[in-house]
């Protein structure tokens, strides 16, 4: 008779962080995508089946998702992706043009070969997606370029708060309409990499506060309304 080999409290508790991280991407990116418009209810039961794991699984992964401010929970209705008001949108602007011009000077100061390659490389990657014309794609990589240069400057803390502000902007521009053609234009990144690569601190300082002028500047006031079909999003 066979022995059932019982796995070690280790491998299982890895096993279960690496399932929960797997949804919580999905999720995460979904949202980040736009697959996920800003309103929508994420009901617990449907992911938990969606994704076969249990509902307090999926409640764990939204409470991650709501500590980042992509996903609001609201006592006795459920989760929701957020909808940051005009308010909120003005704030998530300001605190980049506080955090991100101090993230470039402390990049270049601490600038190597691989971080201009890597940074470069990304760049390539919104390409093209632009010539596929992915608008998925686009969205999802240009709010990653401003995480990115975080990680490539070394500093963990300011990697996490630069995420959520990505996607909290992501969000913004999908639930204000701000055309991805027009808030993001396709060398302006470019540009602040070649100014990084150059070390010169200044230019790309004044690069980036542009950037984020015209992404602010395109932003209207009518939200986006619109049901999903959680299934379908998340099917493979």
């Amino acid at each position: 008779m066979a022995t059932r080999t019982r796995k070690s409290p280790v491998l299982a508790r890895l096993e279960r962080e690496n399932l929960h991280d797997e949804i919580y991407e999905k999720v995460y990116t979904a949202i980040l995508e736009h697959r996920l418009h800003p309103g929508t209810k994420l009901v617990e039961e449907r992911l938990a089946d969606i994704f076969s794991v249990s509902r307090a699984r999926v409640r764990e992964v939204l409470a991650r998702l709501a500590h980042e401010q992509v996903v609001e929970v609201i006592p006795q209705r459920g989760a929701y992706v957020a909808r940051p008001s005009i308010e909120q949108a003005m704030d998530v602007f300001e605190a980049r043009r506080l955090i991100e011009p101090a993230l470039l000077r402390r990049l270049i100061e601490t600038l190597t070969p691989e971080r201009v390659a890597r940074l470069r490389q990304h760049v390539a990657l919104e390409h093209d997606a632009r010539r596929r014309e992915d608008k998925r794609a686009i969205v999802r990589l240009s709010g990653e370029f401003h995480t990115l240069l975080a990680e490539q400057a070394g500093n963990t803390a300011l990697a996490r708060q630069m995420r959520e502000l990505s996607s909290l902007t992501c969000l913004i521009i999908f639930l204000y309409d701000a055309p991805t053609a027009t808030s993001c234009r396709d060398d302006e990144h470019e540009q602040i990499v070649e100014a990084i690569a150059h070390r010169d601190v200044a230019k790309a300082q004044a690069l980036m506060l542009e950037h984020l002028e015209h992404i602010e500047g395109s932003l209207k006031l009518e939200p986006g309304t619109g049901e999903v079909d959680l299934e379908a999003i998340f099917r493979e």
